[in-house]
């Protein structure tokens, strides 16, 4: 009966078999999946706002006064004012919060975007509660929208007696739909009479082979690569033309596309990812591992009898080291990604082993891929 493998190596086999693709043929990619238009993009909005109608899981004013001051700026806008000498109110039903939100392109005044709301105060919860009014600022320090609405958070909790039950997180939500665009970006797509494409990763490959399948489609000497990212591209000047000529070239396909072979390693949770690139040249692996066992036993001595002793109790405490032999494993070439797979689950390694072991491969010059660690 053959045995199952080990349980700590499902946990990294399973992440290198997601990407595996078993030595599966390079397929056709479009433009628009490894290139955008330069120019078109999201911005970042970011807002200081107030969340009303809490049941009680509001900031404590005490410890937050500046829910206190927000609380008062809003309420002289409304035209009220606190009597001199009133003091510090207690809000418990108001939190303090920053609102973040991305503005597409082309996002135009009227329309619609969502809105994430966070606590940075010390309540309890924000579910049920209410964003007023809140201007959301781009980097440039001008208002492009404005919040406001009911939050949805997806969480619940509930606390008697010292106990706390908790799902999910209480102190953020989204608002669907909830800023409403008051100024549009302008956006250099009609400027010039060229525009520009850049590339999702740097690979002079990949930038040859989209200039070549532009010019084999519009004609030569419409699209040139510029560098490993970037490749500018003759357009119409008419914009509904222009539109027209990017939708068309965002379909063009390129054949025979392989990315550079690559290793993700996660070093707090120990996965390990493979691209269908990676290759192993032959080489040899001692591996070996370590523990350490301390163990504490009691001692109890005991006095004389009928003499003024007291017993004593002590702490004998036992270390030992035990190494396990290491042993040289040869790794013959693996010019496939299931062969690769194969070669390393042959190691008996633990994940976190496995980070050192490839580290080291690469520093010997037998993992031909780039190691990068998240």
């Amino acid at each position: 009966m053959k045995a199952l493998p080990p349980l700590h190596m499902l946990h990294w086999f399973m992440a290198l078999v997601l990407a595996l693709g078993l030595s599966a043929p390079a397929q056709a990619l479009r433009i628009k999946e490894v290139a955008a238009v330069q120019g078109v993009r999201s911005n970042q909005l970011s807002g200081y706002g107030l969340v009303v109608g809490l049941d009680g899981t509001g900031d404590q004013s005490t410890q937050m006064p500046f829910t206190a001051q927000a609380m008062s700026n809003y309420l002289q806008q409304m035209g009220i004012s606190l009597p001199p000498g009133a003091g510090t109110p207690q809000l418990k039903n108001v939190a303090t919060v920053v609102v973040t939100a991305q503005l597409p392109a082309f996002a135009q005044p009227g329309q619609t975007i969502d809105v994430a709301v966070s606590s940075i105060g010390n309540a309890k919860s924000l579910k049920g509660g209410t964003l007023i009014a809140t201007p959301l600022r781009g980097a440039d320090g001008q208002i492009y929208a404005l919040a406001q609405g009911n939050l949805v958070v997806g969480g619940a909790g509930a606390a008697a007696g010292g106990s706390k039950v908790q799902i999910n997180h209480l102190s953020a939500g989204r608002i669907p739909d909830g800023a409403q665009v008051e100024r549009s970006v302008p956006t250099p797509l009609h400027d010039g009479d060229s525009i520009t494409l850049d590339l999702n990763a740097t690979d002079f490959q990949t930038a040859r082979k989209v200039a070549l399948a532009i010019n084999a489609r519009a004609g030569q000497g419409v699209a040139t690569a510029l560098n490993g990212r970037t490749v500018q591209v003759r357009a119409p000047q008419e914009p509904d033309a222009r539109v027209a000529f990017i939708a068309e070239l965002e379909e063009l396909q390129l054949p025979d596309s392989t990315p550079a072979a690559k290793v993700v390693i996660n070093a707090r949770t120990g996965s390990i990812v493979l691209n269908q690139a990676v290759t192993l040249g032959p080489c040899a692996i001692a591996h070996g591992n370590l523990s350490i066992t301390i163990s504490s036993t009691p001692v109890i001595s005991q006095p004389n009898p009928l003499s003024l002793g007291q017993t004593v109790v002590a702490q004998k405490s036992d270390i030992t080291i035990q190494q396990d032999g290491g042993k040289v494993m040869q790794v013959p070439a693996s010019p496939q990604l299931s062969d690769v797979v194969r070669a390393l689950n042959a190691l008996g390694a633990t994940p976190q082993d496995l980070l050192a072991i490839l580290q080291a491969i690469k520093a010997a010059g037998a993992l031909n891929a780039e190691l990068e660690v998240i």
